[in-house]
């Protein structure tokens, strides 16, 4: 009887997106949201260090089947670089779309209803250009990080997984107060749709698209063979 379970390229790579995409979500927003819980007495550095170990273990786990994007302008960025097809970021994107949707369920449902479920938010003392752009380079130090890892040779998978987990941490900590420290379109949605807060939307959905095409042009015009 021939394995039920032998999945084809494109199925594992939106198994591997979705089951990423939600771990994504549940270590970023429900750090959030846990220490919304307590008070927010753990703080940043808790918040850094759910993302960086959130992250390296979804890629970890998942890279080898989909490159580990998790992230829609991630998955732009590879596309503009010559990684993926046009195909696939319809197959990519709606992994992704379903991941994030279905952590947020579970953040809400298991940690609670805190911390408006890990919103993201700029810091409106700044100017509107200033967090906007601080945005675009959080979102350039990932691409970059990404293309970084990925294309130097001998690294072992845990190293390229600490990488790109730890640009992520290094950002949500040092940035998160001023733009959000999204990086990522899918992981901001998912939070704005069910607390109804959609007023920041178009900081989220376009500036991380900005900073990963920035990164991609950059590397197909200098690097991509």
């Amino acid at each position: 009887m021939q394995n039920t379970l032998n999945l084809t390229k494109s199925q594992k790579i939106f198994v591997a997106e979705l089951v990423g995409t939600f771990g994504l979500l549940v270590s970023a927003t429900g750090s959030i949201v846990y220490d919304g819980s307590l008070g927010g007495v753990l703080g940043i550095s808790f918040i850094s260090a759910m993302h960086f170990i959130g992250i390296f273990l979804v890629i970890i786990l998942f890279g080898k089947y989909s490159m580990a994007h998790f992230n829609p302008a991630v998955t732009i960025g590879f596309f503009i670089a010559k990684y993926i097809t046009a195909k696939q970021i319809i197959l990519y994107v709606s992994a992704q779309a379903i991941g994030a949707f279905l952590g947020t369920l579970f953040v809400k449902y298991v940690f609670g209803d805190y911390a408006r479920l890990g919103l993201n938010s700029p810091n409106y003392t700044y100017p509107v250009g200033f967090f906007f752009g601080i945005e675009i380079i959080a979102t350039i130090f990932l691409m970059g990080a990404i293309f970084l890892a990925t294309n130097i040779k001998k690294l072992s998978p845990a190293f390229v997984s600490a990488i790109i987990a730890g640009t992520v941490s290094l950002d949500v900590f040092f940035l998160g107060s001023i733009s959000g420290a999204s990086m990522n379109p899918i992981r901001s949605l998912t939070p704005a749709v069910f607390t109804g807060v959609l007023n920041d939307l178009w900081i989220y959905w376009s500036a991380p698209f900005i900073g990963a095409s920035i990164v991609g042009i950059i590397y197909k015009k200098r690097f991509a063979k």
